[in-house]
């Protein structure tokens, strides 16, 4: 008998401990005088002309190829400025990617999200060096690895 008393008192003080919980813990309802969360800014897409190619050395020779496209998530009206800079961040994305690619980034499964997101940061820190505060983010839009 003593076997069966525990758990209906634990049923018995269970239930409600855990509906008072529930309702203390209750999301607090809207009101409608209350404005709605600040909508994102808005933010445009400006797609890199060409797109990159890195070569992977083994041994010293070229073993493989990756190309890869990016677009850039910048603020709206930045358009303009990203497309003066081109040339300049073309440089140092290609110096980024060059790094990932001697550090072995581009090898394995390296479409894996963990794989990629060093070269993901690397991208955004060498485009907020060009162009503070513009870009957002850099997404790469395609990835290609072509070995040997």
């Amino acid at each position: 008998m003593k076997r069966f008393l525990l758990p209906v008192l634990i049923g018995i003080l269970g239930l409600p401990l855990g509906a008072a919980g529930g309702y203390l813990l209750r999301p607090a309802p809207a009101t409608e005088g209350e404005p709605p969360a600040e909508a994102a800014a808005p933010r445009d897409y400006v797609d890199l002309s060409n797109q990159f190619v890195v070569p992977l050395l083994a041994d010293g020779a070229v073993a493989g190829l990756v190309v890869l496209s990016l677009s850039l998530e910048v603020e709206a009206g930045q358009t303009e400025a990203v497309l003066r800079h081109e040339p300049k961040l073309r440089d140092v994305f290609l110096q980024a990617m060059f790094a990932h690619a001697n550090a072995g980034g581009f090898r394995g499964s390296f479409t894996d999200s963990a794989a990629l997101a060093p070269l993901r940061q690397a991208l955004f820190e060498a485009a907020g060096g060009v162009l503070p505060g513009v870009v957002s983010d850099v997404l790469i839009k395609d990835i290609v690895r072509q070995d040997d």
